[in-house]
């Protein structure tokens, strides 16, 4: 056991060795992020997703375990975990929920969901509701756009999309995820855990009847998102093309 000081935190905390942590079968996977990438240090953003899918979060023995394996300092890598919000630096729950309250979702409700949800679950943004990890337990955030306008108030649940929420409904799918239940997504894939999908996101495919190439086991799109497309097809509109011969402009001059 080691004695760690995190500074995230201002506590102190026992953690096992991280040979411990991060076993052979571990250091086997990361071995295999490094040989997709032409220089190692390119494999890192898949790296802490691999921590993440052991971890469930980035922790200081995943901030070494990576700085280790790609041959960076563990200042190198901590800039980078904690530069994207996507990584952790503290312990999530089985479950992460992120609720959209940018623009036209906290117009159209998002905010309110947000509200319901924190006061539900007695925590705030990037906080958990339960023990970290086990059955039940959600971490919750509120999150910049989801790329989901034309179907919002949209929320995320380890990143899989609920499609039109209102403050009931989501506070109905937070309560299932607490009894341990996993309501399938508006779109996409079936519900997993985070840690699965964090595997996932490592550029592992071997969750049960995931394949490379073949990984979304629902329908990705909506109606909604692809009406324009269907109007212009039926009406026959197209873009103007683009000339052969068109001049391709210059490269501004740098000062």
């Amino acid at each position: 056991m080691t004695e760690q000081f995190d500074f995230t935190t201002t506590e102190h905390t026992i953690s096992p060795p991280r040979e411990q942590v991060f076993g052979e079968d571990v250091r086997a996977d990361a071995r295999k992020i490094v040989e997709r990438y032409p220089e190692s240090r390119s494999a890192l953003l898949p790296m802490l997703h691999l921590v993440q899918s052991v971890q469930g979060h980035v922790g200081n023995d995943g901030i070494e375990f990576c700085a280790e394996q790609l041959a960076l300092s563990a200042a190198e890598v901590s800039a980078v975990a904690t530069f994207y919000t996507m990584y952790k630096r503290t312990p999530c729950g089985r479950h992460i929920v992120s609720v959209c309250t940018n623009t036209l979702c906290a117009a159209l409700g998002g905010d309110e969901i947000y509200k319901g949800l924190s006061e539900h679950l007695g925590v705030g943004h990037d906080e958990t509701a339960g023990t970290p990890g086990e059955e039940g337990s959600l971490t919750l955030e509120h999150a910049e756009c989801l790329a989901a306008c034309d179907l919002a108030p949209v929320l995320q649940v380890d990143y899989e999309y609920y499609d039109k929420q209102q403050p009931e409904s989501a506070l109905e799918l937070v309560k299932a995820l607490q009894r341990g239940e996993k309501p399938a997504p508006t779109r996409g894939a079936p519900l997993t855990d985070f840690r699965t999908t964090e595997r996932q996101l490592a550029g592992f495919f071997d969750r049960p009847g995931a394949r490379l190439g073949d990984t979304v086991d629902g329908p990705s799109a909506a109606p909604e998102t692809l009406r324009g497309a269907g109007m212009a097809e039926q009406r026959g509109w197209t873009s103007p093309a683009m000339p052969d011969d068109a001049p391709i402009p210059p490269l501004p001059e740098k000062e």
